[in-house]
């Protein structure tokens, strides 16, 4: 039994005329906002608000920033501008390594390291294995 494998699924279907159904949702409301002031607010109003709407309508709705929608690029532009810019990195003590006297039969020979943690994960077990295998190998 064969099955048709979906061909061209970036694509969006076109469902109002040429228009996808985001491409249509962006057009309606930003063009209706800017119709709404242009019928309730003076001139100078609709011309300072309406205006930049409808055209930011026309670009989420058409305009593609390296071959992504323009919704993607502003997201982007909105985080980097609102987002903190500063990086520190700060030393977070959550491990206690801890070389004891008692001697296991898989631990090193200057004692087993346990690892206190209030719950374990696969870091705190790679970073035991990690020590372990250093002190295997120091004389």
């Amino acid at each position: 039994m064969q099955f048709e494998v979906p061909q061209f699924i970036e694509v969006e279907d076109k469902i109002f005329g040429p228009l996808t159904w985001r491409q249509f949702v962006y057009l309606s409301g930003g063009i209706g906002m800017a119709v709404v002031m242009f019928f309730f607010l003076p001139f100078i109003l609709f011309a300072l608000f309406g205006i930049p709407l409808a055209l930011l309508a026309g670009a989420l709705a058409f305009y593609p920033v390296n071959n992504r929608p323009f919704s993607y690029f502003l997201e982007g532009v909105v985080n980097f501008v609102f987002r903190p810019k500063r990086y520190l990195w700060r030393k977070e003590q959550t491990f206690v390594y801890h070389a004891g006297e008692e001697q296991s039969a898989h631990s090193p020979s200057n004692g087993p390291i346990t690892i206190r943690k209030t719950g374990t994960d696969i870091s705190s077990i790679a970073r035991k294995l990690e020590l372990e295998a250093i002190q295997k190998n120091q004389p």
